[in-house]
C-alpha cells in the first residue's frame, strides 16, 4: 500500500492505469505545486476566454442595434432569453460530476471559438443573430459551470479562496478583454463582426492550449473533502476504497438545500450591478453621460482591472486568516455605499475620471464580497457531498441565469427610455453637430421657412423659369402699367386703325370731332367712353411704354397668375435670393434634418428621463446588495480567525491520527 501511495504522489501512472490522450485526461495522483498551478491556469485562461466570448457583444451594442435592425427592448429580451437558455446548459453541467470536467470544456471551447469567429458575424438580420448566440450561450453555460468544479477540484480549501479568486478574474478579465480590445480597435468605421472575429481566434487558441494541457482529477479523488494540501496522501489511500456510484445517488435531492438555493440566489441578485455593467455599461455611459463609445469602454478598462486586481488580493488575504464571511460582509456594504453615490451622478456633468474611479471602487466591493463567496459555496456544497460539486455549481449556476433572465426583462420597463436613445441618440446628436449652422439658420428664419413649405410649387415655378422670371423683371414697371391699364389697352388693341389716327395729333384741340366721335364709341361711350379716353391721353406714356414691348409682354401672358403671386409676396423672393446660399445648404441636408425633426424631440425627452430611470434601477441593485448581506450566515465558514485556526489544526490532528491507523506515515 506503502509503495502505491508514494508512486501516486510522485506523479507517476500506476500499473493497470490510462496514460494521457486528448479524450482521457484523468489524473490518478494529486499533482504537485507546479502542475497543479499549470492547471488553474490553464483554467482560468479558458475561463477568460468562454466570458470574452459571451460578452463581446456589448462592446458594439450602440453599432450593433441599428444595423440589424434590433431595437433596445429586443436587444434586452433577448439577452434575457440567452441566460434562460443557458441556465438549462448549467444544469446539464452537473453531469460533469460522472462524465468528468475536461473534455466538456474542450469541446466547449472548440464550439463556441468556430461559432464566435465564423458563425455569428455571419448573420445579416437579428433573428438570425439571436438563435446563432442562444446555440452558443447553452455550450457555454455547460462549460462555465465545469470550470469552477475543475478549480475547486485542484485547490484545497485552505487555498480555495485564492484559486477562486483567480477563477472569478475570468469573467472580469473576459470583460477586461472586451473593454480593452474595443477601446483599442474601435473606431469611427468600425463593423460589429470585426470584434467578434477577433474574440472568436483568441477562443480557438485557447481551445488548442486547453486541448493538450487540460487534465482533471479521478473520480475517486475529486470526490472526497480535502482541507489543506497535507491531505493529498490520505485522500489518495482512501481513493482506492470509494464507492463512486453510492456517493453520486440521488444528486439533486442532495444539493437542493436551503443553504445551497438561498446562498445562490443571495449572491446572484448581489451580481446584478455586475451584468448590468457588463449588458449595459456601454449604452449607461454613452447615453446618460454622453461618453463615446471609444471612452466608454476605456472606463470600463478601469472597472474591471480593479476588480480582477481585488479578486486576487482578497482571495488571499482571506487564505491568510482563514475567513470568509466578513470580507462578504464589508464588500457587500462598500458596493451599498458606492452605489449610491453613483445614483447622485447619474443625471450630472461628470469627468471620464470621477466615473471611471467611482465604478472601479463598486468592483473591488463586489471583489471583496464576491471572491471569499465561491470559496464558502464550494465549501458549503462540499459540507453536503464532495462528490457532487459539479451539481452543486450546476444549481448556483442555473439560479444566477434564471435571475438575470428575470433582470433583463424587468431592465426595459424601469429604464423604456433606452430605446430612443440607443437607437437614435448618437445619430441626433452626429447631425445636430454637423449641421449646427443649419439648424441656427433654420432657428432664426421661421416665417421664411414657412414660407418656403407652404409656396413650394410657386417658388419651383421661378426656379425652373429663370428666362421668364427676369424678362418680368426687367419689365416689371410696363407689366405693371399693363395690368393698372388694361381696360385702355383693350380698346387700342381691338381699334388700331383710329387710335393710330389720334396718335398723329399732338394737340387734342385739334383732333376732327368726327374722328373723335368714333374713338368715344369705340371706347364705349358715353361717360366711360369718355373715361377711358381721359385715361388714355392723360397716361400716353405709360400706355405707350406698354406698347412698346407688347412682344415681351405676350411672351408672360401664359404665366399671368405665377407671376402675379411672385409679385405679391416680392419681400419673401427678395430674401430667398439674399439667402439662397443658406437655404441651398439647408436643402442638401434635409434628410438629416427631417431625421432630426422626427426622431430628436423624443431623444430630448428621453434623455431627461433616462437619468432617473436609472437610478431606480440601481436602487434595486442597491437593496439587493442588503438581501445579500442577510444570507451570509447561512453559509459555512467562521467568523473568527481564531476560531478557523483552531478548526484547521484539529483538522490536522485527525488527519494525522487516521495516515497513522493506515501505517501511511
Amino acid at each position: 500500500m506503502t509503495t502505491s501511495v508514494t508512486d501516486r504522489v510522485s506523479g507517476e501512472t500506476p500499473k493497470g492505469g490510462s496514460g494521457f490522450s486528448l479524450t482521457n485526461r484523468r489524473l490518478e495522483s494529486y499533482p504537485e505545486f507546479g502542475p497543479r498551478m499549470v492547471q488553474l491556469a490553464i483554467v482560468v485562461l479558458v475561463t477568460i476566454a468562454l466570458y470574452y466570448e459571451l460578452y463581446v457583444g456589448g462592446s458594439v451594442t450602440t453599432i450593433l442595434l441599428p444595423k440589424l435592425g434590433m431595437s433596445f427592448t429586443f436587444y434586452v429580451t433577448a439577452l434575457a432569453f440567452g441566460n434562460l437558455i443557458g441556465a438549462f446548459g448549467s444544469l446539464a453541467a452537473g453531469l460533469s460530476d460522472r462524465l468528468g470536467r475536461a473534455n466538456i470544456v474542450v469541446a466547449g471551447l472548440l464550439i463556441t471559438g468556430l461559432a464566435t469567429a465564423f458563425v455569428i458575424p455571419s448573420m445579416t438580420s437579428k433573428w438570425s443573430f439571436v438563435i446563432a448566440t442562444y446555440l452558443v450561450g447553452i455550450v457555454e453555460g455547460i462549460a462555465l459551470v465545469a470550470t469552477p468544479a475543475l478549480i475547486r477540484d485542484f485547490s484545497p480549501q485552505t487555498g480555495r479562496a485564492t484559486a477562486m479568486g483567480l477563477w472569478t478574474t475570468g469573467p472580469v478579465l473576459g470583460s477586461l478583454v472586451v473593454s480593452v480590445v474595443g477601446s483599442t480597435t474601435i473606431t469611427a468605421t468600425t463593423q460589429w463582426p470585426y470584434e467578434y472575429r477577433i474574440c472568436g481566434i483568441v477562443g480557438l487558441v485557447i481551445f488548442v492550449i486547453a486541448l493538450f494541457g487540460l487534465r482533471e482529477l479521478s473520480p475517486n479523488l475529486r470526490d472526497q473533502l480535502m482541507v489543506s494540501v497535507k491531505d493529498r496522501v490520505l485522500i489518495e489511500a482512501r481513493a482506492k476504497g470509494i464507492d463512486i456510484e453510492a456517493s453520486l445517488k440521488n444528486p439533486w435531492r442532495q444539493m437542493l438545500k436551503a443553504d445551497i438555493i438561498i446562498s445562490a440566489v443571495a449572491v446572484s441578485i448581489l451580481l446584478l450591478i455586475y451584468y448590468t455593467a457588463v449588458a449595459f455599461g456601454t449604452v449607461l455611459l454613452t447615453t446618460v453621460f454622453g461618453f463615446s463609445l471609444k471612452n466608454a469602454n476605456g472606463i470600463a478598462n478601469w472597472q474591471w482591472a480593479a476588480n480582477a486586481i481585488a479578486l486576487i488580493l482578497v482571495g488571499i488575504i482571506s487564505d491568510k486568516v482563514r475567513v470568509r464571511k466578513p470580507f462578504m460582509i464589508v464588500g457587500g456594504i462598500g458596493a451599498i455605499i458606492l452605489t449610491i453615490v453613483f445614483i447622485f451622478k447619474l443625471g450630472h456633468t461628470n469627468s471620464y475620471y470621477e466615473i471611471a474611479f467611482l465604478l472601479a471602487g463598486i468592483s473591488i466591493f463586489l471583489a471583496f464580497a464576491y471572491a471569499p463567496w465561491m470559496a464558502s459555496f464550494t465549501e458549503t456544497v462540499e459540507a453536503r457531498n464532495p462528490a457532487l460539486t459539479a451539481t452543486g455549481l450546476a444549481v448556483w449556476g442555473w439560479i444566477l441565469r434564471v435571475i438575470v433572465f428575470v433582470a433583463f426583462l424587468v431592465v426595459p420597463a424601469v429604464v423604456n427610455s433606452a430605446t430612443p436613445l440607443v437607437e437614435y441618440g448618437a445619430q441626433v446628436q452626429a447631425y445636430a453637430t454637423q449641421d449646427q449652422s443649419q439648424l441656427a439658420f433654420a432657428a432664426s428664419h421661421g416665417p421664411l421657412l414657412a414660407f418656403v413649405q407652404s409656396h413650394g410649387s410657386l417658388i419651383a415655378f421661378a426656379q425652373s423659369h429663370p428666362t421668364i422670371i427676369q424678362t418680368a423683371t426687367t419689365y416689371s414697371a410696363q407689366l405693371a402699367d399693363a395690368q393698372k391699364f388694361a381696360p385702355e389697352l383693350a380698346v387700342i388693341e381691338a381699334h388700331p386703325a383710329i387710335f393710330t389716327q389720334l396718335a398723329g395729333y399732338s394737340n387734342p384741340a385739334t383732333i376732327p370731332p368726327a374722328l373723335l366721335s368714333q374713338a368715344l364709341t369705340a371706347a364705349g361711350g358715353g361717360a366711360k367712353g369718355g373715361a377711358i379716353l381721359a385715361s388714355i391721353s392723360a397716361n400716353k406714356a405709360a400706355i405707350e411704354g406698354v406698347i412698346a414691348v407688347a412682344s415681351q409682354l405676350q411672351s408672360l401672358a401664359p404665366y399671368a397668375t405665377q407671376l402675379k403671386a411672385i409679385a405679391a409676396n416680392a419681400t419673401q423672393f427678395q430674401a430667398l435670393s439674399a439667402n439662397a446660399s443658406e437655404l441651398g445648404a439647408l436643402q442638401k441636408a434635409s434628410s438629416q434634418l427631417n431625421f432630426l425633426k422626427l426622431h430628436a424631440p423624443a431623444v430630448q425627452s428621453d434623455a431627461k428621463q433616462s437619468p432617473k430611470q436609472w437610478q431606480t434601477w440601481y436602487w434595486i441593485c442597491a437593496a439587493a446588495c442588503v438581501l445579500f448581506l442577510a444570507s451570509v450566515p447561512l453559509m459555512r465558514g467562521r467568523w473568527s480567525p481564531k476560531k478557523a485556526k483552531e478548526d484547521e489544526d484539529a483538522h490536522e490532528a485527525m488527519v494525522a491520527k487516521e495516515m497513522e491507523n493506515l501505517h501511511l506515515v
